[in-house]
This record gives C-alpha cells, structure tokens and sequence, in this order.
C-alpha cells in the first residue's frame, strides 16, 4: 500500500467524498459516496473504503 492509498484511506474515513474525490476526481465514485454520506455518514465512509481499496 502506497502512501497516497494510506492518505485517502484517512480521509475517508474523516471525510468520506474527499478521499474519493483525491482519487476519482468528479466521477460516478465521487457522486454516489457524496449521495451515501449525505443520506448517513456510515454509509458514505463503507462505500469509500470499499472503492478506494478494491
């Protein structure tokens, strides 16, 4: 795991769409994980961890 994979791990578990958008930018990841934490945040950071580490 690469330091970069680590930082976003990090924040995205702080902030969920932020550690996605380091590494999607504003594609579909991004949206779903901004719809997911908006609707609860628990679902925004397990949908980030899922994409950032698959």
């Amino acid at each position: 795991m690469s330091t970069a994979t680590f930082v976003e791990i990090i924040l995205a578990i702080i902030l969920p769409p932020l550690g996605v958008f380091l590494r999607f930018e504003l594609q579909q990841e991004f949206w779903i994980c901004l719809i997911l934490t908006l609707l609860g945040y628990l679902p925004g950071i397990i949908y980030a961890l899922f994409v950032l580490t698959k």
